[in-house]
């Protein structure tokens, strides 16, 4: 209990005398960005309305890969953020490369996945490769505009990542690996990739002592790609099936030791589901946007639609969600780069929320647009298509809802013991 002396003492004036200098304040919580986030956030946003908006619908339509994108934005610096600098790197946080994405994605969300997809695949190697692991593959990044794929999804194995049967064999310094990945982002393009494989042959074995991870050279024998898949949405992003027939590894491309590969899985997400919050954030702040151009022009009833109610609250919910997913990311970016214990379940509650909100927006914009907003003419139905996919990648959005309850039971039982 505070006594009435020790409130009189503890004032809003004596704290601000206890903390007076400006260094102090900026401990705390602080929404202003500094000059070098706003600098790359407005290199972000020009790159995207110049190179980006103006040719979305036609890489929708074709399903073309945009390498000629991707190679403009590696040469602008705006890939690779995170690699380290012992790489060539500029060893950028989760939070700076979040307002990128964001910037992207705006402007497409297919073409950003394309562009962000293959930070998925250089996450693990960031976060547990060795010094000459990173520098050899996340090296080879930096010296050349080539991507990354992160290859652990199967046709029978999905959010559920202890179920994957790829297998891999020790036979003395190689492993021989055997199996089958699906809905490859960056499949057909990526000149290495990070694979997840069983190598405990024990079917009891716990999740966290029976899969291995690999980095993986595309050009390895008896590694194929399958045929491009044509998606719902995002379809410039490059996805595909990824066969493995005898594919030998050696023993120095082991990330991590053996054994620890769901563990260096899972941790990854950590890192990257703020990411794809941030992207689904993009989409949202999209919809709004092309909603309420058209809403303040369309009239109907002698004034703008804007004007009606059922308009207006529509625009309304939708900058709610905006904003509130924002936030959400950027908690959860901040969480990741101090590596707080709360990381995982922020990173679910972002990405959940995010995926949830863009898919909203997206369906309100297409509902305020009416018959053209069901029309390919028109912006809002590729972002409604495009929207689909942030339930369901990455974990989908029940997943992240167990993870999410999880924790909280956990916390309540730790509480109440």
């Amino acid at each position: 209990m505070f006594s009435r002396s020790m409130l009189k003492s503890v004032t809003y004036q004596n704290l601000l005398r206890t903390f007076s200098s400006k260094s102090d304040y900026a401990t705390g919580y602080n929404f202003e960005l500094n000059d070098m986030q706003r600098e790359m956030q407005e290199l972000a946003r020009k790159f995207t309305k110049e190179e980006i908006i103006p040719v979305a619908a036609e890489y929708d339509r074709s399903g073309k890969y945009p390498w000629d994108i991707v190679k403009k934005a590696w040469s602008l610096g705006l890939l690779n953020k995170h690699i380290p600098e012992h790489c060539g790197g500029m060893n950028v946080g989760i939070f700076d490369g979040c307002l990128v994405g964001e910037e992207f994605s705006y402007g497409c969300t297919g073409i950003g996945t394309a562009l962000e997809g293959s930070g998925l695949g250089q996450a693990p190697v960031v976060a547990f490769g060795t010094k000459e692991q990173q520098k050899k593959y996340l090296g080879r990044l930096i010296e050349e505009p080539l991507v990354a794929a992160y290859c652990v999804t199967e046709p029978g194995a999905g959010s559920d990542v202890a179920g994957i049967r790829t297998k891999a064999e020790k036979k003395g310094n190689e492993w021989i690996i055997n199996g089958t990945k699906m809905w490859i982002t960056n499949g057909g393009v990526a000149n290495w990739y990070f694979l997840l494989a069983r190598t405990n042959p024990d079917p009891k074995a716990p999740a966290n002592k029976a899969f291995t991870a690999f980095i993986v050279e595309r050009e390895t024998e008896g590694l194929t790609p399958g045929r491009k898949e044509i998606n719902m949405g995002q379809r410039a992003s490059d996805t595909r099936m990824i066969t493995f027939e005898d594919v030998r590894v050696p023993q120095e491309n082991v990330l991590g030791k053996e054994g620890e590969g769901f563990k260096i899985a899972m941790k990854t997400f950590d890192r990257t589901r703020p990411m794809v919050a941030t992207a689904a954030v993009g989409l949202a702040k999209r919809a709004l946007d092309e909603a309420t151009k058209y809403a303040t022009e369309r009239k109907t009833f002698d004034k703008p639609i804007a004007e009606h109610q059922a308009i207006a609250f529509m625009l309304a919910d939708m900058s709610i969600g905006v904003e509130t997913a924002r936030l959400a990311w950027m908690k959860s970016a901040w969480a990741a780069d101090h590596n707080l214990p709360t990381t995982t379940v922020l990173a679910s509650i972002a990405k959940c929320y995010a995926g949830d909100v863009a898919n909203k927006c997206a369906t309100n914009a297409v509902q305020i647009f009416g018959g053209a907003g069901f029309n390919t003419e028109y912006p809002v139905e590729k972002l409604m298509r495009d929207a689909k996919i942030y339930q369901i990648y990455e974990g989908t959005a029940q997943i992240q809802r167990i993870i999410i309850s999880r924790y909280l039971i956990n916390e309540a039982t730790q509480k109440n013991a």
